[in-house]
């Protein structure tokens, strides 16, 4: 069970669906593999359709044989976008806007044991994906109320709940119990602005001049943790936490200190690539941890996710998914931004698809979404741009696994 439940941690780091590799070098000490998938589909959603980039990327992992048991591993990611940049943001932020053909996804050099652990250092999967990975299973329209892409669904890379920057990261197992301990060393100072379309150093130049509607912030450290515990070879449980802190200074010179905290936990029963019924779900409470469509952080919110399918005997993989990220009113914590109190954010969705295996590395999908989100303002340009984002949809697609 100890060796099963590793490999499958180690397979949490590398990418949220478990692909296959493909050795291309191996010797008595050294061994390198490729992994990644191409991903592209045809999606109409925001009143267009479009051939878009799905999640391709493509990935070397290297181990090496060191002395008394220890092995030396590595691994770097690049986001592939085979198709051209893509103006529709419908998943992830990071994904879909980027116009290079490669960027980085992953990056990360470390040490392993049977006995002592995992210790890595770079850019990875962090603890808190470890309680909520097992919800991520739409294609096109994953979660994003588990705390994970942050930031107007971006990569989570800023506070170490997706794939972080700059972390540094210890796996173990005992008997049963799994567990991750992380933490992000690194310093960061940026400025944002209550001010539409303008970029950061526009907003640096309003804050030296004092305009209360500018901030900087300075983020630095974050410390997460997590544990797994499968009670049987079906069900598996999850927990976890990670925080980290602002210091916001606004350009009056006001000060304020916030704390950026999410925990939660998980349940999962069964195994998405395996036939018969899969079923996963996982809450989470969070401060400070999250943004609005328009960028504006959320004081408090709660976040649930949940997924089931069912992989029948002839490889036709139905799937229902359903996320809510409640913040409720009165949200935002800028107490100099142009907000009102009586603001809601509620992001609300249901997805419902269907997955082929035409063989296990060999997929073709079709999905689509029906948002329920409850987004309220006064100011109602405001609230038109909080629902832009969110929209009913529907996508089909090809996925080829390396």
């Amino acid at each position: 069970m100890k060796l099963k439940l590793t490999s499958m941690l180690v397979a949490i780091m590398v990418s949220p669906s478990v692909f296959s590799e493909v050795n291309i070098y191996t010797d008595e000490r050294n061994s390198m593999s490729v992994g990644g998938f191409i991903d592209v589909r045809v999606i109409n959603t925001q009143n267009q359709t479009e051939v878009v980039n799905g999640t391709s990327r493509i990935n070397f992992k290297i181990d090496r044989k060191l002395k008394q048991g220890w092995k030396a591993l590595g691994l770097v990611e690049w986001g592939v976008n085979p198709v051209g940049s893509s103006d529709i943001i419908y998943n992830n932020r990071f994904e879909s806007i980027q116009d290079e053909f490669l960027y980085n996804r992953l990056g990360y050099a470390g040490l392993s044991h049977d006995k002592y652990g995992q210790i890595t250092i770079g850019k990875q999967w962090g603890a808190w994906y470890d309680v909520v990975y097992s919800t991520n299973n739409s294609f096109v329209w994953d979660g994003n109320a588990a705390g994970v892409y942050t930031y107007n669904k971006d990569d989570g890379a800023v506070n170490g709940t997706g794939r972080g920057d700059k972390l540094i990261q210890y796996r173990n197992s005992y008997n049963d119990l799994s567990f991750t301990l992380q933490a992000q060393l690194k310093n960061s100072e940026f400025y944002t602005c209550d001010v539409s379309d303008i970029t950061e150093q526009e907003c640096e130049t309003l804050w030296n001049a004092g305009d209360t509607a500018a901030q900087q912030v300075e983020f630095n450290y974050t410390f997460g943790a997590s544990v797994t515990y499968p009670p049987t070879d079906m069900l598996t449980l999850t927990a976890g936490v990670n925080r980290g802190e602002f210091d916001l200074t606004y350009g009056d010179g006001t000060t304020q200190n916030v704390e950026d905290l999410i925990y939660g936990a998980g349940i999962m029963w069964g195994r998405v690539d395996q036939k018969g019924l899969y079923v996963s779900a996982n809450i989470n409470k969070n401060k400070n941890h999250d943004t609005d469509n328009l960028g504006r952080l959320i004081k408090d919110a709660i976040g649930i996710e949940t997924f089931a399918s069912y992989r029948f005997d002839n490889d036709f993989r139905p799937f229902i998914a359903y996320n809510v990220f409640d913040a409720g009113d009165d949200y935002v914590i800028q107490p100099n931004f142009n907000t009102d109190p009586n603001d809601v954010f509620k992001r609300q969705f249901a997805v419902i698809g269907v997955h082929y295996l035409i063989d296990e590395d060999t997929i073709t999908y079709i999905e689509a979404r029906k948002d329920f989100s409850d987004f309220e303002s006064n100011d109602k340009d405001q609230q038109a741009q909080m629902e832009q984002s969110e929209d009913d949809g529907i996508a089909f697609g090809f996925r080829y696994q390396l």
